[in-house]
């Protein structure tokens, strides 16, 4: 086991495949990783025999066991990226998560509060908020001296790397949607993404999405890995000046200024070009740059620049670009994104997306929340409990442990249900044959008492 140094905190990996092998080079070069853990034996071996000192494992168990270690750092798929962190959290370790923090906005907000309870550090890799130029490039936009922004727009473009888990939108996106909030220092209020799917039918290859702001400004991305060569470029238009980052040039041409200026003459706009102004800017590697500052954000407790509710910013665009791919539609986004929720859900609690809970409301140990469910204010529902899907449940309603609120039930204000409890939705279920068009709803009315161990004969009424 290698020694620490400069009092930085020790770090382990978790993920060193594609892009995880960069992640161990500099925490390694800041002589502060101490563990590397990978499923995959040949990739484990590699590491073993490039960095000898470190120390490697195949279960996360076994990282997370490690008195000796402080910070987490994900690179594994972003699938399995809320769990890991969720666990890592527990356990009480400082994280670092790459893009995306996760999959569902409930899963984003739960990181963020259990970091917040514990005091930890939770940071998002979002890279190029550490790129030196774009940190420029954010300074001059601040500034004012673009002018007032009008739009932006983003390509990121390339022959490959060609993905399974994930579509273009989400492996590439993320890095541009987060440099544009960045810019407008304000969050969209409608998306609309469109693409083609032409290596598999459910991956889109290419897309391209579309963002307004209130402020009136626009942007859009446009991703692919179906591209006859590499671009990676941002543009910004003001009033008075233009800026391109090109992250493809050599460092002295990534950021040029052009000061074009548009002149009116008898009513017409006649564009009045100008040569591009260099903009000179330090050379650094922005990911040892935002490796460093994880270390020095769990050494000072400072908020990272990418925190976790940076990172469910970003989420909450996909998220809403997905359903617009998905739906060929517009997609309104609301304003509030606080990660603060009114109501309390256990740790082990499993709530799915497009579920509306009320202030107040408990939802306590392995209880299952499913979509299109609403719960009143102050209720309370115990410990393995399922809710759902498309269930209302009114105000100040108390379900005890065991009880499943199947689809088709309502429950009314001030309901009780008692343990172990029992609803149906279908009078004659079978297995091979599926009769959800059968259902028949059942209405429990207000102030009901349903004692423990009762079954309810769906399609009454109970009072």
């Amino acid at each position: 086991m290698k020694s620490q140094t400069k009092d930085f905190p020790n770090i382990a990996i978790i993920g060193s495949g594609y892009w995880g092998k960069n992640l161990v080079r500099n925490y390694a070069q800041l002589n502060v990783l101490q563990l590397v853990c990978d499923s995959n034996e040949s990739t484990l071996s590699a590491i073993k025999n490039d960095y000898p000192e470190i120390d490697t494992c195949f279960a996360i168990k076994d990282v997370l066991s490690r008195e000796d270690i402080q910070g987490i750092v994900i690179s594994s798929p972003a699938e399995t990226h809320f769990r890991i962190a969720q666990e890592a959290l527990l356990s009480g370790k400082h994280v670092f998560v790459e893009k995306p923090i996760t999959l569902k906005i409930h899963e984003a907000q739960t990181l963020i509060e259990l970091s917040k309870k514990y005091s930890l550090t939770l940071m998002v890799g979002h890279l190029l908020q550490y790129h030196p130029v774009f940190d420029h490039l954010k300074k001059l936009v601040k500034s004012g001296e673009l002018g007032r922004i009008n739009y932006i727009y983003s390509n990121r473009l390339n022959l490959g790397k060609i993905r399974r888990e994930e579509n273009i939108l989400w492996s590439f996106a993320p890095h541009d949607i987060s440099m544009i909030l960045s810019l407008t220092d304000e969050e969209p209020t409608s998306v609309f993404a469109i693409g083609e799917n032409y290596l598999h039918k459910k991956i889109a290859d290419v897309t391209t999405t579309h963002l307004s702001f209130s402020s009136g400004v626009r942007a859009h991305i446009f991703v692919s890995w179906l591209h006859p060569f590499k671009e990676q470029k941002l543009v910004v238009v003001g009033d008075k000046k233009m800026a391109v980052f090109d992250d493809t040039l050599s460092w002295q041409e990534k950021l040029l200024v052009y000061p074009h200026q548009i002149q009116w003459s008898n009513n017409t706009p006649i564009p009045d070009k100008a040569l591009p102004q260099k903009i000179f800017v330090k050379q650094s590697e922005p990911l040892k740059m935002e490796c460093k500052h994880f270390l020095e954000c769990i050494q000072t407790g400072k908020t990272p620049k990418t925190d976790g509710n940076e990172g469910l910013r970003v989420l909450k665009v996909l998220n809403s670009s997905q359903k617009s791919l998905d739906n060929k539609k517009t997609m309104y986004i609301s304003s509030d994104i606080s990660s603060k929720k009114s109501y309390f859900a256990h740790d082990s609690a499993i709530i799915d997306d497009n579920v509306t809970i009320g202030d107040g409301t408990k939802i306590w140990h392995f209880s299952h929340i499913l979509s299109k469910t609403m719960i009143g204010k102050n209720c309370i529902i115990s410990q393995n409990a399922m809710v759902g899907p498309d269930v209302v449940i009114g105000n100040t309603c108390k379900i005890q442990n065991n009880v499943s609120v199947f689809k088709g039930v309502i429950l009314e204000d001030d309901v009780f249900c008692g343990p172990s409890m029992v609803f149906t939705n279908v009078n004659n279920p079978r297995a091979h044959i599926q009769k959800m068009d059968q259902l028949l709803p059942t209405l429990v009315k207000k102030g009901a008492t349903i004692g423990a161990n009762a079954t309810i004969i769906c399609g009454v009424t109970s009072r």
